[in-house]
């Protein structure tokens, strides 16, 4: 049961937050509330209500569908049932790259920029307006919320991104301490460092885990190692996203915390999709999201067949993600949650997964660490980082426009400068990056066992 200052922050104060930004998320997770016990045909009613708004919209105020659906003849105002959502070409990363200004409505409203390396390293840059960002936060707090945890309850995040902890200012601390939000950066997992994230969680004693299950898991195994208990903090719920979440992760987070995992799926460009409740239902976000699976021709899959992702987010209207291929893997599901929820589910997610990696030194870090180094250069169309051993990491590189001797120096020092002096780094330029047998494409494979090392540290 919350607290009195928790319902004051989620009453009151993040309320006042999101009005100032000028967000409708308070609105919009009591709406979710109410229809997610809506039976499965109300919603897919909803969902064809608000795919034809977006379609008709897309038309009027945005460039690249307003050209694509006349090239095809399609009118989106007689859309009749969701199925004629596949007469629509997918959206892949491709053609946001070649079309980003297309892509942008002509009545955006408060359009901020984003990155992200994508599954295969492939740098993209889209738009997100304030409606989707509305809808996002409405999603996740839902969630949040089946587990008996509320805005304002203490929170750990452990967490990696730049965009996060590169915008650390005086009033996001602000923010974040009103919010009893604590970040925790996951690129650095020395001993020295996981032993400082132990004593942290100890003193925030937070009632939600929040991060990467492999950061979550490092952290808890670390402390279990060194005979400290993390089970006596009252901690009520591990929320795991943006990894896929591994059974050997789930128990030893469970173990070591004593509490249960909730694992959500999800990514900045695609949206929040699915989130795990109680029941263990992985529930997709059906009214803001239409989910499809599809094989390697496209072809959408009936439910208990695995395939790609793709996801039209129906709050995208300012940079509309219509038929988006996110790369992902998973099967759908065709049961009824035992929790009561009309929403539909995922019953197995094959999605990404990023390695740690070894500095030379012993360091472990996040995966991630080394992905920002080549993400955020516009002269690399994709990359694939593979650490062989201690001493040497060949990095695959697709070259982009402009890629030269200085692109590779770049590389070269942003690798070296964080596995550590006299690593080789050999950067080999490739004409695609292949994907692994399983069909996944992974950005970083590391060859060195990182529990190992962080035992002899």
């Amino acid at each position: 049961m919350s607290g009195l200052y928790t319902r004051l922050v989620s009453g009151l104060l993040f309320p006042l937050h999101e009005r100032l930004k000028q967000h409708d998320s308070v609105a919009l997770r009591r709406g979710l509330e109410d229809s997610q016990w809506w039976p499965r045909e109300r919603i897919e009613a909803l969902q064809l209500e608000r795919l034809r708004a977006l379609l008709v919209h897309a038309r009027d105020h945005v460039p690249y569908y307003r050209e694509g659906f006349a090239r095809i003849g399609f009118d989106p105002a007689a859309i009749a049932s969701l199925a004629e959502l596949q007469r629509l070409p997918f959206l892949g990363k491709a053609e946001i790259r070649a079309n980003t200004e297309a892509l942008k409505a002509d009545d955006a409203v408060g359009l901020a920029r984003f990155n992200t390396g994508g599954s295969s390293g492939e740098p993209l840059i889209f738009f997100i307006g304030d409606r989707r960002v509305s809808h996002d936060v409405a999603a996740k707090w839902r969630a949040t919320r089946w587990w008996g945890v509320d805005i304002g309850d203490p929170e750990i995040v452990v967490w990696g991104s730049p965009i996060e902890l590169g915008a650390q200012d005086r009033v996001r601390a602000l923010r974040d301490r009103l919010f009893r939000t604590e970040l925790l950066p996951a690129f650095e997992m020395s001993a020295t460092k996981l032993d400082g994230f132990v004593a942290r969680i100890r003193a925030r004693r937070p009632r939600m885990l929040f991060g990467y299950p492999s950061a979550l898991s490092h952290i808890g195994l670390h402390a279990e190692r060194r005979g400290i208990r993390m089970d006596d903090l009252g901690i009520e719920v591990a929320f795991c996203t943006s990894e896929r979440l591994y059974d050997h992760q789930r128990e030893a987070i469970e173990r070591v915390f004593g509490c249960p995992v909730a694992n959500g799926y999800g990514s900045r460009d695609a949206g929040f999709i699915a989130h795990q409740c109680p029941q263990g239902g992985m529930h997709l976000t059906a009214e803001d999201l239409i989910v499809e699976i599809v094989d390697g021709e496209g072809r959408v899959l009936p439910p208990g067949q695995a395939g790609e992702i793709v996801v039209t987010h129906l709050a995208t209207g300012d940079f509309p993600f219509i038929r988006y291929r996110t790369g992902d893997v998973a099967v759908m599901d065709t049961a009824t949650c035992a929790c009561g929820r009309g929403l539909p589910m995922l019953r197995e997610i094959q999605g990404r997964a990023t390695d740690f990696v070894v500095a030379r030194d012993g360091t472990v870090m996040h995966g991630l660490a080394l992905i920002y180094v080549l993400r955020d250069l516009p002269q690399v169309a994709g990359f694939r980082i593979v650490q062989e051993s201690l001493e040497h990491t060949r990095v695959q590189v697709v070259p982009g426009v402009g890629f030269d001797a200085d692109t590779v120096g770049r590389i070269e020092h942003g690798l070296a400068a964080r596995l550590g002096e006299g690593v080789r780094i050999d950067v080999e330029q490739v004409a695609e990056i292949a994907p692994e047998k399983s069909g996944k494409y992974r950005y970083v494979v590391s060859k060195v066992d990182a529990s190992e090392v962080s035992c002899a540290t």
